[in-house]
């Protein structure tokens, strides 16, 4: 059996005053599932648990993304996680303080054949 893509979802999260990059990857994370209710796992594979979701976040901090933190939002499936260089950083007027935006594709594949 080959592993093939069978959903790509998109998100985009934000933490306003934290400087949190982790906070913004988990809402964007957050962002790209909400809208979703997958049912096929059931269909062509062994439930929800059979799925494998790989998330990439683009981050203009990469480092500072907490990648496990960040896969506790994912509620099932094997899971696996690439942050990258991408995202926003917006300043405040004064400097004193960021926005951070922080992008997501989260892919879901199943072993088929």
């Amino acid at each position: 059996m080959a592993k093939k893509r069978c959903l790509l979802e998109m998100g985009m999260g934000t933490d306003l005053h934290g400087k949190d990059y982790t906070k913004a990857a988990q809402r964007a994370v957050r962002d790209a599932l909400w809208h979703n209710s997958v049912s096929f796992p059931g269909i062509f594979a062994d439930g929800a648990n059979s799925m494998y979701v790989d998330v990439t976040i683009a981050v203009p901090e990469p480092e500072q993304v907490n990648g496990d933190e960040v896969l506790s939002v994912l509620p099932y499936g094997m899971k696996s996680i690439n942050v990258v260089q991408g995202g926003l950083n917006v300043p405040s007027p004064d400097g004193s303080d960021v926005t951070i935006i922080a992008n997501a594709a989260v892919i879901v594949s199943l072993e088929v054949e």
